[in-house]
């Protein structure tokens, strides 16, 4: 018997719950093609950051004013064809358009940023041009030494009730692990509109070039061991949020899948390895993931979802702790 791989997320029906994340795949449409024929649920675009929403802004303006003062006749010929400089969201929203005419699966968009600026705008814009669904990519990262933790989460939920007013399409909001009560915030944002949370965005880390002294962008790609922060957390927030669970950074195979699935994940998202192997090695996760329900006698992956969360233990809190004292003895033991 064949395990029936399909599943909803967002309210969307999706073919499988192996998501392809934003990254520069994504931004292509060939590229799309490909992942949704290779068994993708869905697909994440890129993010449209904040700043290309700000940067269009400065430059109508500069360009509305050009001219200002000048002689009449400069009215018909100072401003530019929309084309020779719409180089953001723009274009965005064509590849946008573009990828839900030919696709089959559900096309989610993503905006990243840290204030309201020009999300709702846009918002409405993704929402006009056919998105199923807006994943929230907030990338804020606090330097005010007068903000304290309050601040910065009334923030991010500032954002997320602001677009969940603009549109009607289902909202995916992705968030960082630092935040002291994460349960509690999960369940804010829930309450703020958010239909799902993905676990978790990744900070990129700068480093630093020690002969030119300057700070340098050093971007890696994730490894499967850091599927273990999103995997504990997806445990401890199943049956505690009403909101959907998608597991990111980590996903590098079907049994990661199958991990994220089994502590209470809607779906598990796959960027990293893809970049590493291609579009078409979304074929070899999915494979992976349905030989394992078949091999374990599973009818779906319904049936699996969850029942290794933290909600299914007999004693919660102490199923926390416990794991915790047994990975430090296991260590010692190994070591002595």
């Amino acid at each position: 018997m064949t395990a029936d791989l399909r599943t909803t997320y967002l309210g969307l029906a999706l073919k499988s719950p192996v998501v392809a994340s934003s990254s520069p795949l994504t931004g292509d449409l060939d590229s799309l093609w490909a992942l949704a024929d290779a068994g993708a649920g869905a697909v994440v675009l890129p993010s449209m950051f904040e700043e290309q929403i700000e940067q269009e802004a400065i430059e109508l303006q500069r360009l509305y004013e050009a001219g200002t003062g000048s002689f009449a006749e400069a009215l018909s010929g100072y401003l530019p064809d929309m084309q020779s400089y719409n180089t953001g969201p723009e274009k965005y929203l064509d590849h946008l358009g573009a990828a839900k005419e030919s696709l089959a699966i559900p096309v989610i968009p993503s905006l990243n940023g840290t204030t309201r600026g020009g999300w709702v705008k846009y918002a409405k814009r993704l929402e006009a041009v056919g998105a199923d669904a807006i994943e929230l990519n907030i990338y804020l990262l606090p330097t005010d030494p007068y903000a304290d933790g309050r601040d910065v989460e009334q923030r991010y939920l500032d954002l997320v009730e602001a677009v969940r007013a603009a549109v009607d399409v289902p909202l995916a909001v992705k968030i960082g692990p630092y935040f002291s009560a994460l349960i509690s915030m999960a369940r804010r944002l829930a309450e703020a509109g958010a239909d799902a949370l993905v676990l978790f965005n990744r900070f990129y880390q700068p480093d630093i070039d020690l002969e030119a002294l300057t700070v340098v962008p050093n971007i890696k790609l994730s490894a499967p061991v850091e599927l273990r922060l999103p995997l504990r957390w997806a445990a401890m927030l199943h049956g505690q949020v009403r909101s959907d669970l998608a597991v990111t950074s980590g996903v590098h195979s079907g049994e990661d899948v199958v991990k994220a699935l089994l502590v209470g994940a809607d779906v598990a998202m796959v960027a990293s390895a893809l970049l590493r192997n291609g579009a078409r090695f979304m074929a070899t996760v999915v494979e992976d993931l349905q030989r394992w329900l078949d091999e374990h006698e599973y009818e779906s992956v319904d049936q699996l979802r969850g029942s290794m969360s933290v909600a299914k233990a007999p004693n919660p809190e102490q199923f926390v702790r416990s794991n915790y004292m047994t990975v430090l003895r296991s260590y010692t033991a190994k070591n002595s």
